[in-house]
């Protein structure tokens, strides 16, 4: 089992960048495969970047592409959301979750393992 630690949220004006952290820790942290999600007031959480074991492939909502980017530093057991250009429609709580298959994307109910999550917010 693994437990996972976001940070790095906060309030920061349009155009302004963000980074996010998801610490691990348990098992090894190079047997999960991790994913970002966000939650608004009032909406669903909808993912928005996932990650493989290795950090060899990434994908992306298409609301963030281009100005988000996932990493990993397995030495580290960490994740990491960069968030640049951000917009008021970014404004949620960030989570990170794990799974221990090879990957899974934005398939959410397929991560066993989540965050508490932190909040990011974008005023315009």
């Amino acid at each position: 089992q693994v437990q996972l630690v976001e940070s790095g949220g906060g309030l920061v004006q349009t155009g302004g960048s963000l980074r996010l952290s998801c610490a691990a820790s348990g098992r090894t942290f190079s047997s999960y495969a991790m994913g970002w999600f966000r939650q608004a007031p009032g909406k669903e959480r909808e993912f928005v970047a996932a990650v493989t074991r290795s950090g060899d492939i990434t994908n992306y909502a298409d609301s963030v592409k281009g100005r988000f980017t996932i990493s990993r530093d397995n030495a580290k057991n960490t994740v990491y959301l960069q968030m640049n250009s951000l917009k008021p429609e970014d404004t949620a709580v960030y989570y990170c979750a794990a799974t221990e298959r090879a990957y899974v994307g934005y398939l959410q109910g397929l991560y066993p393992y989540w965050g508490q999550g932190t909040q990011v917010t974008v005023s315009s």
